[in-house]
């Protein structure tokens, strides 16, 4: 399966978790940038608050693709042995890597929250979305943070996987709801036919537009 665009991914993804919709404790919880878009549809076809978490891919400057492991805005650290073996990271290294991130981290999150705090987690139904995964780091991350701010329930909610790596998030999350897992699996993006990066102005208007949405939702009855 191709999917037009990520808006589409995220109607898709509505239609199979219709159960939660104007679930009280409900949370939208996106991973920026592209994720943010398929949350958006998801907030808006749930009746549901959207926020951002953020995690940050780890790559070695030569290879900035490929994921040696990732970090979340809560200091949750992901990392892939094998990479970091396959790479011949010293520690040094790393701390290096993992060093610029950080700074990176605290500038969206500054950014895209305007210095307020992330949505409280606590005892809340999280539905953590983004565009795909490839590798899974960044997600893993993600998950691993999440889960110590203690959910009642966490679901994951992705587009497209492969499927070598659905049983790790499957082990880590109370459900999953995955559409696409394309075999060969190649980058995320060869499965949109519009996967136009998502930059930082278009990450703020959803997030904006989500809260127009609620708060005239909340305002309608």
């Amino acid at each position: 399966m191709v999917f037009r665009d990520r808006a589409e991914a995220g109607r898709l993804l509505a239609e199979k978790l219709e159960s939660y919709r104007g679930d009280p404790s409900g949370l939208i919880l996106a991973l920026p940038r592209g994720g943010v878009a398929v949350g958006y549809e998801l907030s808006v076809s749930l009746r549901l608050a959207l926020d951002v978490f953020v995690t940050r891919k780890l790559s070695t400057p030569d290879n900035p693709e490929y994921a040696i492991g990732a970090l979340s805005e809560t200091g949750a650290l992901y990392l892939n042995p094998e990479a970091v073996e396959a790479f011949r990271l010293s520690h040094a290294d790393l701390e290096t890597i993992i060093d610029n991130e950080r700074q990176e981290l605290a500038r969206r999150q500054q950014l895209y929250r305007h210095g307020l705090p992330l949505a409280p987690i606590r005892d809340k139904t999280v539905i953590l979305v983004d565009d795909g995964i490839a590798t899974g780091a960044t997600f893993f991350a993600t998950i691993e943070a999440v889960r110590k701010l203690s959910p009642r329930r966490l679901i994951a909610a992705i587009p497209v996987a492969p499927l070598d790596s659905l049983p790790l998030v499957r082990n880590r999350v109370d459900e999953l709801i995955v559409i696409a897992t394309p075999e060969p699996f190649m980058a995320v993006g060869h499965h949109y036919h519009n996967f136009t990066q998502v930059d930082d102005a278009q990450v703020l208007a959803y997030l904006k537009a989500a809260r127009q949405s609620e708060s005239a939702q909340t305002a309608s009855g």
